[in-house]
Formats: C-alpha cells, structure tokens, sequence
C-alpha cells in the first residue's frame, strides 16, 4: 500500500486541521472548511484561524450552507498548478464559492494527475474518458500530455465550468458530455469504443441529468465490469479514486483483483499534511495498469 500526496504545489497550501474542520490557503484566499477526518486538536487556537481566515463555510444542513467572508474578496479567483514541477507548464483554474462548501478543486488530487500526465506522455494519440469528471481538472492535464480527453458529468453548470477552464488554458481536445455516467459507458460499448486511459472519481451519491441513482456501494462493481470491457488491447492505464468515509482501501483490491486479472495495479491513500506536520487522508486509490 502507497501514501501519496502531492509534491509541486504552490498556489496550495494545508495550513492547520484539527476539530473537524481544516484551514487552507487556495492562492491568496484563506479557506475554512468542514473536515469530517479530522478528528484532533488543532495546532493554532480558534483566534488565529479567524485571524488569517478570508472566508469560512457555515453548514446550514447536511447538503447545503453558506459563506462567512472575514475580508473583502471575489467570489471567484484563480489559481495555478506547475505540472511535475515545471512552471511552464503550469495549468490554470477558476475556483469560487459554492453552496456545497466545495471551491472547484481537489489539490490531494495532484498525486493522481502526475500519473495520468506521465501515462498518457506514453501513448501516441491516447485516448482518454473522465467520468464524474466535474471541473475538469484530470481532464486538462490529460490533455496538456497529448490526450483526445472525453469528459463526462452529469450537471450542465460543472461542464459549464470545466470548458471554462479548458479555454483558460488554451486546451481543445476535450470533448464534453453532459450525461448520467453509467448510461454513457452502456452506449460507448455498444458503439465499440474502446480507451487508452480512463480516470473514474466517483461521489458516494449522486444522481444523472435525469433524475437516474448513483450510490457508490452499489454501483461500483458493475461499473468496473463496464469499464474493462473499454480497455484498450494494447495499452491502457486507470485512476480509480474513492472518498467515502468507512470505505476501505481492501475493497478497492477485491474488486481490481477479481475484474482486472492479469493488470498491474497499486493501492495507496491520499494525504496531504499541514504545516505542523498532521497528516489529513482524503481518499484511497489504485492505478491500473497493462
């Protein structure tokens, strides 16, 4: 089992976490955000955090909340992303404020992105799918290697976003899908299409542009049935990325082992730490291989 986090951020920073909740700084804006992981004391008193904080989420309920601005700023702001450390090659994003507490982007994600970049430098014309690709950020960097990127989300306003990104970077050899995410893999076997690299980041719910049922217990496997049967003959490679709470980095191994027989793979767990050294998980992975 690896332990990833993220090497080249700057614009990113995990400042302090601790009380169940977490302190970040995305560029020059101070978030506070809930952290159900993050179980211990914090490491600065309540007083410093508001102190450095731009912002805090106030859950109202446990699907929505709003925003409690402790200093002037928009409600949109951007930041950059050096890929495998090279500044020239850095990516942009548009982040903002949401009623789910998000800002558009996952930075423990960065670990997942480096591999997808590298694999994907590797394949002449790769082809690639991004389910529950929501702002797009795997997407880009698919595409800055050299990938024809599919990019599949359920919400029309999160596409929306993502080819805003997309155009912010110049990048466009994205193909964008607002569709239920099991329905179009269903329509891409029976077309024949097949992939070089497909990266799957699924919620633990979530539901289609028509009202169709995602529940990550229950659907996960036979979506991994699916998905082997558009793996590439010769070469292709896969992100599985998984945050729910209880759900273990073993059942990710049962489920690669008995659908992938004969792909490499390896299983990690997402962290990034703070400034005082407290490692925050956020989430369990496997890169598949062939």
């Amino acid at each position: 089992m690896h332990f990833l986090s993220p090497q080249y951020w700057k614009d990113y920073e995990l400042i302090d976490s601790g009380n169940f909740k977490k302190l970040e700084r995305f560029a020059s804006i101070i978030t506070i955000r809930p952290e159900p992981q993050a179980l211990w004391d914090t490491s600065l008193s309540e007083q410093e955090w508001l102190k450095l904080a731009t912002v805090e989420y106030i859950p109202t309920s446990a699907n929505s909340g709003k925003w409690k601005k402790y200093k002037t700023m928009s409600d949109t702001w951007n930041l950059s992303y050096p890929l495998c450390g090279n500044k020239s090659q850095s990516l942009f994003f548009r982040l903002a404020l949401t009623a789910f507490k998000h800002v558009g982007i996952f930075p423990e994600q960065a670990a997942n992105w480096e591999f997808i970049y590298n694999e994907c430098q590797h394949i002449a014309q790769a082809k690639v799918l991004n389910l529950f690709a929501y702002t797009g950020a795997a997407s880009l960097v698919a595409a800055r290697a050299g990938a024809s990127v599919t990019h599949v989300d359920s919400v029309k306003q999160i596409v929306n976003w993502a080819s805003g990104n997309a155009s912010m970077n110049q990048i466009s050899t994205i193909r964008w899908i607002i569709d239920d995410a099991m329905k179009f893999v269903k329509r891409e076997i029976r077309r024949g299409n097949r992939y070089h690299g497909i990266i799957l980041d699924p919620p633990a719910f979530g539901h289609g542009p028509n009202g169709e049922d995602w529940k990550l217990e229950r659907d996960i496997n036979e979506m991994l049935k699916y998905l082997i049967q558009m793996a590439h003959n010769e070469k292709f490679f896969m992100v599985l990325n998984v945050y729910s709470l209880g759900f273990s980095v073993l059942v990710l191994e049962n489920l690669v082992k008995t659908i992938f027989v004969g792909y490499s793979y390896e299983f990690g767990e997402l962290f990034i730490a703070d400034r005082f050294q407290k490692k925050l998980p956020l989430g369990i992975f496997v890169h598949i291989k062939k």
